[in-house]
């Protein structure tokens, strides 16, 4: 049963949580369980209406942004869609629970069958919302795989964050790059960088869950593919540079969170090179500046770049800052801990035309991305209200 460790994340991401299990739920998993990972006790149908007169449906409907179902049954599905309240889940529906949110989980038959599947347009019709199911293992002994899995808890938790975002960037256009870029020197050879790619993913899922329509150009990453965008896959630095700046004209911000590769071998071999003893020496030449020429061709966008340095930080930056026609940069050292490639924390200063600077702090990639666009939204206001002012 997957909805204990469901409630720690919740809990973990800072949301404040409450369970309510029917019956049903507790021949699968214990009261304890429940009241333990969900850090207080659980409404249960024995506790419907309290003594004085209470109705635990109306109270739990009123208190919570979005009810989870998790996991959620045919049955359930079916109750719902016909307006019953026989049970303290339906009932909490009709109270008046604000935002719903499914997460199924049945045999792949069940969930195709026309019944459940009107059900489900149903209630997508009365604007809730569903995550998966998925295709996996089934819990039925001797069912093997199929389409009927409930998602996993932490891509629930995605869901319940982008259903509880402020839509600040609804209607926007959010371009993204991410990702370290690979330049060949023969078939299997490359120059490359140890960027992991998860800033520029934060970026992009911050941004979804915020409203945007999000375009993600990746370079080759080991991450799970975001949903809810456009992801663009390239590998070399041209690739890249082709793909920014053919969407560039539609975007109202772009966040240039990739590491690009600043040189690539004058040629490729063509087939793979022998080891030579002694010295080898590779002639290089620069990538394309893909910052800079989008600083170049910027308009009404809120441009965003990234600086790594070793050294110099501060000054570094800001000359990039001014160079490349930015609206602010993000600077950070990878040789620090908190900022060290690969890791799921890191530390930002954000550096700003007027000389301010603004540091976040160690915290997760996704907090700095959230701060990044805070600054996008204020920028794309003010640019916004000096063109009407014109």
């Amino acid at each position: 049963m997957k909805t204990p460790f469901l409630l720690r994340r919740l809990r973990e991401a800072g949301y404040e949580v409450r369970a309510l299990a029917s019956e049903r739920a507790l021949a699968f998993t214990t009261e304890t369980a429940l009241a333990v990972a969900a850090g207080g006790p659980v409404a249960t149908e024995a506790r419907w209406f309290a003594p004085e007169g209470g109705a635990l449906h109306l109270e739990l409907a009123r208190w919570a942004d979005l009810l989870v179902v998790a996991p959620a049954t045919a049955a359930g599905l079916a109750r719902a869609a016909a307006g019953l309240a026989e049970d303290l889940l339906t009932a909490t529906i009709l109270g008046g629970a604000r935002k719903v949110l499914w997460a199924p989980a049945m045999n792949p038959e069940m969930w195709h069958h026309p019944a459940t599947q009107a059900n489900v347009q149903r209630l997508r019709e009365w604007g809730h919302a569903f995550v998966g199911p998925e295709h996996g293992a089934l819990a039925a002994v001797g069912e093997g795989e199929g389409l009927g899995r409930m998602s996993e808890p932490e891509t629930i938790v995605e869901h319940v964050r982008y259903h509880l975002s402020p839509k600040d960037l609804a209607g926007r256009t959010v371009l993204v790059s991410a990702g370290p870029t690979r330049e060949y020197i023969d078939p299997v050879r490359f120059i490359s960088n140890p960027s992991s790619g998860k800033m520029g993913y934060a970026v992009a899922e911050a941004a979804r869950d915020r409203g945007a329509r999000v375009v993600l150009v990746s370079g080759p990453t080991a991450l799970p593919e975001p949903w809810g965008m456009e992801v663009v896959r390239v590998e070399r630095a041209e690739e890249m540079y082709e793909a920014l700046l053919e969407r560039f004209p539609a975007a109202d911000a772009v966040v240039m969170a990739a590491a690009v590769a600043d040189w690539q071998p004058d040629s490729t071999a063509s087939e793979k090179t022998p080891k030579k003893s002694g010295k080898n020496v590779l002639e290089l030449v620069s990538t394309p500046d893909i910052l800079a020429e989008l600083g170049r061709r910027k308009t009404h966008q809120v441009l965003v770049g990234f600086a790594m340095e070793t050294r110099a930080g501060h000054e570094r930056a800001r000359a990039k800052l001014e160079r490349k026609n930015l609206d602010f940069i993000c600077l950070n050292f990878p040789t620090r801990a908190a900022s060290a490639f690969g890791g799921d924390f890191n530390e930002v200063e954000m550096l700003f035309p007027d000389g301010t600077v603004e540091s976040t702090g160690r915290v997760t990639k996704r907090e700095v991305a959230d701060r990044i666009l805070d600054h996008v939204c204020d920028r794309l206001r003010t640019k916004e209200a000096e063109r009407h002012a014109q």
